[in-house]
């Protein structure tokens, strides 16, 4: 199935089912987007951002969220 059938599917699903195709997909992309930071997070590829946020936490230019 290409993009553009998928486009075409979704526009026509009723509202009900658009809900539910919106919920899976959301649980979809976020289970895809924790798995791709948990490979970076491992592989060490955002440990330079790890360090620049200490530094900055350690030399006061954080605040509290």
């Amino acid at each position: 199935m290409i993009i553009e059938d998928i486009e075409k599917a979704v526009s026509k699903l009723p509202p009900d089912q658009l809900a539910r195709f919106r919920a899976w997909f959301e649980e979809f992309d976020a289970a895809r987007f924790d798995q791709k930071i948990e490979r970076d997070a491992k592989a060490g590829r955002l440990d330079r951002l790890a360090d620049v946020a200490v530094a900055d936490f350690r030399k006061g230019r954080a605040r509290q969220l």
